[in-house]
Parts: C-alpha cells; structure tokens; sequence
C-alpha cells in the first residue's frame, strides 16, 4: 500500500499544494518563491528517497516567513498523513550527516508525540532569501504536524549554509531509516502501549 499523501491549504496569506511520497525514490519539484527553502527541501527528499511536489504562493512582498511556515506545516501534516496508524514501522532513527566543515545530527521519534529540540548557532542574519531564526521554527512546524519527536544538533561548523543544510540532510535520512517497514514487527504497532 502506498504510504503518501496530498495536502492543500489557503488563507489570507497563502495558497499551498504539497504531494509527499514517502516510499519514493527522491524526485522532488519544489517552487516556493524561497530559493534557499527549495533548494533544503529538494535535498531533504534527495537524501530521505521522498517523492516530494510543493507548489506555494505567498506573501513574500512582506516577508518569507508565511510562506515558509506555512510549507513546513503542510509538509508535517503531509507526513503524519502518509504515515497513517504507523504500523510496522522502524518508528526511531538518527543520521549524522557532514557538509564541508560542518557536521550535524539529527534523531527522530515517530511515536506521535510532537517536540523539537534544534542545537544550533548562526553567524548571519540570511542564507539567500530565508532568515535563520526561521529554521528552528520550521522544523518545529514540520515536527508539531508531523507529530514526530526531533532533535537537530550542528555539531560544529562555520558556514551558515552547510549548516543548514547539513540539518536537512540528516532530518530526511534519518526519517527515511524511521519510516522503513520491519519485517519482523509483521504491522503491529512499535509501541508496547499498542497505539500511537
């Protein structure tokens, strides 16, 4: 059965049509308006085997955080979604994935309770068109309506973008291994509470 899932949203702020597949093998069209959250979540898909479709409109004449938000949380819901009752599933995993000088972790729970915990310090205000306060905020989105427990840590690093991007990476491996289906749990839940 095919693990995906589309999500459509629109407010005053936004309009956001988002196709995530999680058994996919990394194809990813992504036009957001944000160069930088394009280019993060192309990779994310990339390295996690996603099929991934995101087209976004939004009110980047004030500034790119709706649209960027806004994109994270229908990618979260899109996840939760795809992922149905979660059985059968490896449910936690972690990658460390290194960019240049930079390396960066990312562990993951898929037990349906929401939290983020992102460890991270930036030298500058933007990388391209997206602020970097914004990227604790949006993997908590991705997280919150994901309903998945992440941890990011930069270990160390210097350059912004490998940083960033180091994170994403990892976060699409790591849920890649967390999302596998176990032979072995033969569909049940992994849980010893029995749901999720």
């Amino acid at each position: 059965m095919e693990r995906s899932a589309t999500i459509n949203r629109t407010t005053g702020e936004t309009t956001i049509s988002l196709s995530l597949n999680i058994d996919g093998s990394g194809k990813a069209e992504v036009a957001t308006g944000i160069g930088f959250l394009d280019h993060m979540l192309i990779l994310w898909a990339k390295h996690g085997l996603f099929d991934l479709s995101v087209h976004a409109e939004g009110d980047l004449h004030i500034d790119e955080h709706h649209t960027a938000e806004d994109t994270c949380i229908c990618l979260g819901r899109a996840i939760d979604l795809a992922l149905g009752e979660r059985r059968g599933i490896v449910r936690t995993a972690h990658s460390f994935v290194p960019m240049d000088e930079t390396l960066a972790m990312v562990a993951l729970d898929l037990g349906g309770r929401p939290y983020c915990v992102v460890q991270a310090d930036f030298v500058t205000p933007r990388v391209g068109q997206l602020g970097t306060d914004l990227i604790f905020h949006l993997l908590e989105s991705v997280a919150f309506h994901g309903r998945l427990n992440l941890h990011a840590q930069v270990l160390y690093g210097r350059n912004d973008h490998h940083k960033v991007e180091a994170i994403f990476k990892a976060f699409g491996r790591a849920l890649d291994t967390a999302t596998r289906l176990e032979p072995r749990l033969a569909g049940a839940v992994p849980s010893t509470k029995g749901v999720l």
